[in-house]
């Protein structure tokens, strides 16, 4: 029986890197891919390599660049023949204040985040579909609780959610679409106050940081949930359902 193969975009570090490894521990084959964390990713790929020859490749693409998906989607087949999971793992994140907003953020924003998951996800889904695969996207809670001064980001991921469910609909039964929305699982690369900290733990009933490995738990379940599609899995420590919190 053929190896699965999963291509997570995004995967040369935090939550990316972590899903990479542990799908990889797994079973699958893995498909890396990053645009500038060029070092890291093939670090990572030296470690996959060493622990199952010939287990992990590498792709290298700016994912916001329309123009270079079908090529991009292509390679990803290539690299081991077939594709089974597609997780649309790489995200922008900033603040965006209203009176400061420009059509840079709004393409990178709905670029990486709502773009680039739709494109992939039409030419890979062909290919997908042979092997009754799945697509899993990194939604946000924001996506129904928008975030203050990050209202493009809000509104990227709330597009995501839809066209999860969308897709869901189109692409069955042959192809599953699910979600995963993770709560505070790793503080922003962005400096955050001990204040600010403070604040986002208050709101979360289990108190506490999630790890990356809590989500790629959750992703490696919705890879095997042949029954699963057309769900958003949160993964935040209860907090989505606190019925008001500030944020």
């Amino acid at each position: 029986m053929s190896v699965k193969v999963a291509f997570i975009t995004g995967s040369a570090k935090r939550i990316g890197a972590t899903t990479a490894s542990y799908l990889h521990n797994a079973g699958f084959n893995i498909v890396l891919h990053c645009h500038h964390s060029t070092e890291t990713a093939h670090a990572l790929l030296s470690t996959l390599n060493a622990r199952r020859e010939n287990s992990a490749s590498l792709v290298v693409a700016d994912l916001c660049a329309i123009e270079g998906l079908e090529s991009l989607a292509e390679q990803v087949v290539n690299a081991f023949g077939r594709i089974d999971v597609l997780v649309n793992n790489a995200s922008s994140f900033y603040p965006t204040p209203l009176g400061k907003i420009t059509l840079a953020h709004w393409q990178d924003l709905f670029g990486s985040n709502v773009q680039a998951p739709l494109f992939l996800a039409q030419y890979l889904a062909p290919s997908l579909a042979i092997h009754q695969g799945v697509i899993i996207n990194m939604v946000d809670i924001h996506a129904d609780r928008p975030l203050k001064d990050h209202t493009v980001y809000s509104m990227a991921k709330a597009a995501l959610v839809t066209m999860t469910k969308s897709l869901a609909i189109e692409l069955a039964p042959e192809v599953r679409v699910n979600g995963v929305a993770p709560g505070a699982i790793l503080w922003p690369e962005q400096a955050l106050t001990e204040q600010d900290k403070e604040q986002v733990l208050r709101q979360i009933p289990a108190k506490s940081l999630g790890k990356p490995e809590d989500i790629a738990q959750a992703i490696h379940y919705l890879c095997d949930a042949r029954y699963v599609t057309g769900q958003i899995i949160s993964v935040d420590g209860g907090r989505s359902v606190v019925s008001s919190h500030k944020v």
